[in-house]
């Protein structure tokens, strides 16, 4: 199994979106641009948010195991993917890449 780094890449807010749908919440996204976690043996890394998780779960674990080419030439890197969590107010662009 390989490697896989996942980088928070873009982080974004809809405040018109969260004005019209959302409750106001006290605790949001904890995630930074910038910041880096290394999944091993595809698993979850500590600290990465469960919900950004569900949405790259598939894409670390076939990465991890050695699968690319995602969607036929998607990526330039064919093992890589760039991935948003499922935050429809504050969504957060992640890039996956296999590393050794």
């Amino acid at each position: 199994m390989k490697k896989v780094r996942i980088t928070a890449i873009r982080k974004t807010e809809y405040p018109d979106l969260m004005a019209k749908y959302e409750n106001p919440i006290l605790h949001t996204c904890d995630v930074l641009v910038g910041q880096r976690w290394i999944s091993e043996n595809g698993q979850r890394p500590e600290g990465l948010c469960e919900s950004a998780w569900g949405s790259m779960r598939e894409f670390v674990e076939d990465l991890a195991a050695g699968k690319g080419n995602f969607f036929d030439g998607w990526m330039k890197d064919p093992m890589s993917a760039m991935i948003s969590c499922n935050d429809g107010f504050r969504p957060v662009s992640f890039y996956l890449e296999v590393i050794d």
